[in-house]
């Protein structure tokens, strides 16, 4: 065979097999990512309801969407005229005044409350080059999700939930030390199987919440009965957060054992006689703070006509710190049953 014949065909094989490789390629390449949607600004949190509907119609029944127009928000502030609660009712971005700092107030979209943009947008150029706070990247997203850390501890709730010491309530806690957090009591896994966190954010409004912070009991000693309150499912103090908030403990003779409380069979229960009050008072109210620390138990003595024999024992919660009558508070109607129970001799 003649050289050139020869380095013709030497050049066709090469050529060849340069052609399978590609052909093999076409084949064997991965998928090309999909385009990444175009970064954009975040000026409302109404925005996040288009990827994130579930997690927004959560949000959006929390009372952290509802911390600035609550009608008892607005009457316990003066209608924010006192200025303070606008701190953490229409805060600015936790990552923006930076965790664990007292959070400051916005001036724009107070109507959204604590909001989407408030706990997860981060400052302008952040290290991570994302646009928001959460808990894996997802670059391709429009608000391109970064994962942070510090979005999950309890020190990111600091900067609005210890005004009142919430946050170092808890730090003197066992849950503290065992690693248990905020968002494990607040925030739990989310029911309907899908990725992420409950949203709803329950806390001091959900009485079924409260009911599990708290046990109520009675004891014998001589001829008198002690009721006892423990604190043993709250992360913190008993009640907590808001000065407003007060847990109160009733009792009266028992007109029937084995009636429901309100209601008796063949008999009618007397008037609630108040025992004790469990609440962190005003700055300039000259009461003392009687807020029942994590794992603590207060013995409150019964005393008084009729206390010596059957009675019932009522600990009751409420959101409003005073009662209309002070004199004849009337809590089956202004507050919320957490526990009762009935003590006979």
């Amino acid at each position: 065979m003649k050289p050139g014949a020869a380095r013709i065909r030497q050049a066709l094989g090469v050529a060849a097999l340069a052609l399978g490789a590609l052909a093999l390629w076409s084949v064997l390449k991965p998928p090309a990512a999909a385009p990444a949607q175009p970064a954009r600004p975040f000026t409302s949190s109404q925005q996040c309801a288009e990827c994130h509907a579930d997690v927004f119609a959560e949000w959006s029944n929390s009372w952290h969407a509802l911390s600035w127009n609550d009608p008892e928000v607005r009457a316990l502030s003066n209608d924010f005229a006192n200025q303070d609660c606008i701190d953490c009712h229409a805060p600015r971005p936790v990552f923006e005044t930076g965790i664990g700092n007292r959070v400051l107030p916005r001036n724009a979209r107070r109507g959204e409350g604590v909001d989407c943009i408030s706990c997860h947008m981060l400052p302008e150029g952040h290290i991570s080059g994302g646009l928001m706070a959460g808990t894996r990247d997802t670059p391709g997203a429009a608000c391109r999700p970064v994962a942070v850390r510090d979005i999950g501890s309890s020190v990111f709730c600091a900067a609005c939930h210890d005004q009142h010491d919430t946050y170092k309530q808890w730090k003197a806690t066992d849950y503290a030390a065992q690693g248990i957090g905020c968002i494990d009591c607040h925030m739990p896994p989310r029911k309907d199987g899908k990725p992420g966190r409950d949203h709803t954010m329950i806390g001091g409004h959900s009485i079924e919440l409260v009911r599990t912070a708290v046990a109520l009991r009675g004891v014998r000693e001589g001829s008198r009965w002690i009721a006892e309150v423990e604190n043993v499912g709250a992360g913190h103090h008993f009640p907590t957060e808001e000065r407003s908030r007060a847990g109160d403990v009733f009792w009266r003779p028992l007109a029937q054992p084995g009636a429901s409380a309100g209601a008796s069979a063949g008999a009618t229960p007397g008037a609630w006689r108040h025992a004790y009050r469990f609440r962190s008072p005003y700055r300039h109210e000259p009461l003392p703070d009687t807020l029942l620390p994590a794992h603590q138990t207060q013995r409150i003595p019964i005393e008084g006509e009729g206390s010596a024999g059957a009675i019932e024992v009522a600990l009751f919660y409420s959101l409003k710190p005073y009662w209309a009558d002070p004199e004849h508070p009337d809590p089956e109607r202004e507050a919320q049953l957490v526990h009762r129970v009935e003590l006979v001799p």
